[in-house]
């Protein structure tokens, strides 16, 4: 047996930094920006000194990074992942490999951020990276340097290669990207190794972060010459990187005839890893919602041909497993959630032969978890609001819990939901009930945001979501959507009734927070 375990989207952000020119003492990010970002800032650096205390009390020596290590790319935040990293590497023995995500660099010399702290009073203060360069995300090549420890081979490696030889320099690890209309090209990096840090185990980073030039570009040092790589994922891959496919599918082959373990993980997800209710998604909320960035058929069929059985995926920072077969073949897509969004997991992973263990440990208990809650009273003070219930939370999970809350009043509803499905939430559940024409005795009355609270935690945290939801309302849930007919029309019952559907999706994940990926009859099962 092999134990290695998954962390997914850190988004490290160091408050200990000061940014250059704007005369702070300390980088701590405003609770405004905090409360309308998918995940929390000043939390990270602690959360990921948790997860990595896990992974050393579970007796695990390698981890894998799937993305999304800092917050935006900063240099300052880099230098602090990277030393976080380099103590547990000195002090435990820890094997930390990564792929890239959108928030780590971008294109060729990387884009300006504009962030907004606290000063020491309390109020906000807006930080252009024009003025402060820390606070800009670098560029690809220079980002990399500055991680280039966990995307270079090791001292005792065993194999180590590249799609494009065994030469770890940059310089060798590059193709030349084309604008969607050919004309305009450039060359860029793409990061992706194999790596055998222990006999049987090989380990497939995949640098599915593709930055394309926009057709007509002319200054390739200007961010805006390039297509946000969350508009590709890993449909860009298949036509810009069409190189790793090739190159995946001899790993696979080479990993099978030798009897190795092979665990392959990149930023993006190959499958649909919202409960396969994407497409009913975008019936309801359109391309606005999580659900556009749900991967097409052709990238399945594409993964499930290179013969790579278990990828592992972040960005999206939800909990699921989805599996692809067809015949005889399939794959497992892993989506690993983020320590710093709720609900806040990693998984430790088990190999053994033709099957692979997964728990999914809760990181509810962050040490220092709290820091930044003080500077928050103090920004509601200034504005004169009350001190926000998040900042009042008694652990980390509370406290994702709370932001998700205000995520969904803040962000969610407002920018997602049509006008009319969002005026209704401010109903109750009777009111729900005589839309749809249902008759539930004794059904609980209850406000329909605190449904839509629900909805949102059960499609980010699956079955983990459940110790955040009152027992009584879920079981009213799986009552509710088992009286629900199939929906006619787009009117209001009809997109309720998708909602409640998609809903059936997540309350029909694993009942288990541990399972088993049997890799040859492509099963899942709980234990």
């Amino acid at each position: 047996m092999i134990r290695i375990a998954v962390i997914a989207d850190p988004h490290v952000h160091d408050c200990g930094w000061r940014p250059e020119g704007s005369g702070l003492s300390a980088a701590i990010r405003s609770y405004g920006d905090t409360v309308d970002s998918t995940r929390v800032f000043n939390e990270s650096l602690p959360a990921f000194r948790a997860a990595l205390d896990r992974v050393v009390a579970e007796g695990v020596r390698i981890v894998l990074l799937v993305g999304d290590l800092t917050d935006d790319g900063q240099a300052p935040n880099i230098a602090a992942a990277m030393a976080l990293i380099g103590d547990y590497r000195d002090r435990h023995g820890l094997r930390v490999l990564a792929t890239p995500g959108n928030h780590d660099l971008f294109a060729l010399e990387g884009r300006p951020q504009v962030k907004t702290f606290l000063r020491e009073d309390g109020t906000p203060l807006a930080v252009d990276s024009a003025d402060s360069p820390d606070a800009a995300t670098l560029g690809t090549a220079e980002a990399l340097r500055r991680m280039q420890a966990l995307y270079r081979p090791q001292e005792g490696d065993l194999h180590w290669e590249t799609p494009f030889g065994a030469d770890p320099a940059w310089s060798a690890r590059s193709y030349r990207v084309r604008s969607p209309d050919g004309r305009t090209a450039c060359r860029m990096i793409d990061a992706s190794y194999l790596v055998e840090p222990v006999e049987g185990l090989w380990l497939l980073s995949l640098d599915t972060n593709v930055c394309v030039p926009r057709d007509g570009a002319r200054d390739l040092s200007d961010p805006d010459s390039f297509h946000d790589p969350t508009d590709g994922c890993w449909p860009a891959v298949l036509r810009h990187r069409a190189h790793l496919l090739p190159w995946m599918r001899d790993v696979a082959d080479r990993a099978r005839a030798g009897g190795k373990h092979l665990v392959a993980f990149s930023h993006y997800p190959a499958l649909d890893v919202l409960a396969g209710t994407g497409a009913e998604e975008l019936r309801i909320f359109g391309t606005s919602g999580l659900a556009r960035r749900i991967p097409p058929p052709e990238v399945a069929a594409a993964f499930l041909e290179t013969g790579v059985p278990l990828h592992f995926s972040g960005h999206l920072h939800v909990n699921d497993t989805a599996v692809h077969v067809q015949g005889e073949r399939g794959f497992f897509n892993v989506a690993v959630p983020s320590p710093v969004g709720f609900c806040p997991v990693m998984k430790l992973v088990d190999l053994h032969p033709g099957r692979v263990e997964i728990r999914s440990p809760v990181l509810a208990v962050v040490p220092g978890h709290d820091a930044a809650f003080a500077a928050y009273a103090l920004e509601a003070a200034a504005a004169g609001r009350p001190v926000p219930p998040a900042a009042q939370a008694p652990d980390h999970g509370s406290f994702l819990d709370r932001h998700l809350v205000e995520l969904v009043h803040r962000r969610y509803i407002p920018r997602e939901w049509p006008d009319d499905m969002a005026g209704f939430l401010r109903g109750r559940m009777a009111d729900l009930l005589r839309l749809l024409e249902l008759d539930l005795p004794d059904a609980p009355d209850f406000r329909l945001t605190l449904l839509a609270e629900d909805w949102y935690r059960l499609r980010k945290g699956g079955t983990l979501a459940r110790r955040y939801i009152a027992p009584e309302r879920l079981a009213f849930y799986a009552r509710l959507v088992r009286q629900l007919a199939v929906p006619e029309g787009a009117g209001l019952a009809a997109r309720f009734t998708v909602f409640l559907r998609i809903l059936v999706g997540y309350l029909a994940r694993l009942p288990n927070e541990d399972f088993t990926l049997d890799l040859q009859e492509f099963t899942v099962s709980g234990r």
